[in-house]
């Protein structure tokens, strides 16, 4: 009898023992994943203020997702006492792990007008916005695209203003020409980079910069927290990924990354190709096909030929067999952690749903159902085109 009462005992230990890493492990996930602001805040820090009632106001703001998470993070990481009084920007989907960092470390100027740089996929322009005091968030004053329309007023004004605040904002997906082309034009920066920097080794992330920076320390830095974010989720890997090298698992998030725009959607997009790795498949992923065609200067701007998707290229995973030899763009913080953790799943195919989304199949006949669904809703969105035409 005593045997089985261990025994059960220590089943429940070891049930108990997965259950806290399970939910260490998710909350560590959720500090450091991207938060929900859609838009920069302004928080203030009052003196002799504590995190308790920071927290408060970021949760009444919407900055965090779990204001418990941010308390224990915080106290883990052994900052709670560290709070600097003054009033801070907070990025838009800054990560409850930089947002503690931002109120401990201080030094930063009071929130009022600010200009964000922004480096997207298909284009970059340039913000420029106000705070609102009543309701701590800001406002947007202007926007243009400095490659194709001149500085409005608003920003000229600012840039002469002493008290203004500058952002680069670096999209997830931009390639490593994209990036270098985007901060050579900024008149905020100085001197200018003619190397482009390795693909995929630029993290995707808010960059506070002042004027007179130099291109190539801002470069500089987005390396330093790629390879910060890289070196930690390969530490972390789930086991018996078909992946050798850090760099491997960056080449599959690029093409996670480019696969799919939805969070939710990149474990499930990662278990795709990892069980195609696994058996031996191709990936036949067209993004790393136009990555063949355009070498990551820009946007295609249409559909790949036939004789493009047969063409024998290193990048060509129609044609190839594993991984193309580097990545396709500069993957996010989300897509790499997807790629070293993706879902357990048996899917090996998947297409466009209609909704942005996409769907998964495990076999052939089910995933030939899903493309003509997927025909049909491409159809039907061409005539009304057509229509409004």
């Amino acid at each position: 009898m005593w045997r089985n009462i261990a025994s059960n005992a220590l089943t429940f230990f070891v049930v108990a023992l997965f259950l806290v890493g399970g939910i260490i492990a998710w909350g560590t996930t959720q500090y450091r994943a991207p938060g929900p602001l859609s838009q920069a805040i302004c928080v203030t820090v009052a003196p002799g203020s504590n995190m308790g009632r920071v927290t408060e106001e970021l949760e009444a703001q919407g900055a965090v997702t779990s204001g418990t998470i941010f308390r224990i993070g915080s106290d883990y990481a052994g900052r709670s006492s560290e709070l600097k009084a003054g009033s801070y920007l907070i990025p838009e989907q800054a990560p409850m792990e930089e947002i503690v960092d931002i109120v401990t470390r201080g030094g930063q100027s009071t929130c009022g007008t600010e200009v964000v740089y922004r480096i997207g996929v298909n284009s970059a322009s340039t913000q420029v916005r106000e705070l609102d005091p009543a309701t701590g968030r800001f406002a947007e004053v202007a926007e243009f695209d400095p490659a194709t329309e001149e500085a409005p007023a608003e920003y000229t004004e600012v840039r002469q203003a002493a008290d203004t605040r500058y952002r680069i904002a670096l999209a997830e997906g931009v390639t490593s020409w994209q990036v270098v082309q985007a901060l050579n034009a900024l008149d905020v920066l100085d001197g200018e980079v003619s190397e482009i920097p390795a693909e995929g080794y630029l993290s995707p992330d808010s960059y506070e910069v002042v004027p007179g920076d130099d291109v190539a320390g801002v470069i500089a830095e987005m390396e330093r927290r790629q390879a910060a974010i890289l070196a930690a989720a390969w530490a972390e890997r789930e086991e018996g990924l078909p992946y050798e090298t850090p760099e491997e698992a960056l080449i599959m998030a690029s093409i996670v990354e480019k696969e799919t725009g939805i969070a939710e959607e990149r474990p499930q997009v990662a278990s795709v190709f990892v069980n195609r790795l696994r058996q031996g498949m191709r990936l036949q992923t067209d993004p790393t096909v136009i990555y063949g065609v355009t070498n990551g200067q820009g946007v295609l701007g249409r559909g790949l030929r036939a004789s493009e998707l047969r063409e024998a290229t290193p990048y060509n995973t129609y044609v190839i067999e594993g991984l193309p030899p580097t990545p396709i763009a500069n993957p996010g913080r989300l897509a790499i952690e997807a790629t070293l953790h993706p879902a357990e799943t048996d899917y090996i195919f998947f297409v466009a749903d209609g909704t942005g989304g996409h769907a998964f199949a495990t076999n052939l006949d089910d995933h030939n159902r899903n493309v003509a669904a997927w025909r049909a809703i491409e159809a039907e969105q061409a005539a009304v085109a057509a229509e409004d035409g």
